[in-house]
């Protein structure tokens, strides 16, 4: 048996020649960049025909979870988050204490005609 090697040896069946011919058009790309706080950088890649208002100013960056801009020299800073609101806060802040008083008094006197301690026209 000859010792020649096969061209086809270990390549599938049908397989041409590899290029970019024969993997279909590649499209335009930018390479946008993003820098957070910290001074990481992430790229991005985005069409090339893409409007410039529809790349995004802003990103989450993976590294940090920090936001990241597109300005090197002025990073966006971190936005404060509020705290927690429990649903007595939220009461408060859609209430005036007449209001919540007034309520109150309400709900009291439902309570009041519907144990039988006061009647309802009391």
């Amino acid at each position: 048996m000859a010792s020649g090697g096969s061209a086809i040896r270990g390549s599938r069946v049908g397989a041409g020649p590899m290029g970019e011919q024969d993997r279909g058009f590649h499209a335009d790309r930018i390479k946008v960049s993003y820098w957070d706080a910290l001074g990481n950088e992430t790229v991005r890649y985005f069409a090339a025909n893409l409007p410039d208002d529809e790349i995004p100013e802003t990103i989450d960056c993976p590294f940090s979870g920090l936001p990241a801009g597109r300005d090197k020299e002025n990073p966006p800073s971190v936005v404060k988050l509020e705290p927690y609101k429990t649903h007595l806060a939220y009461v408060k802040e859609r209430r005036t204490v007449e209001e919540a008083e007034s309520l109150l008094e309400e709900a009291l006197q439902q309570l009041r005609v519907r144990r039988g301690k006061l009647t309802a026209t009391n």
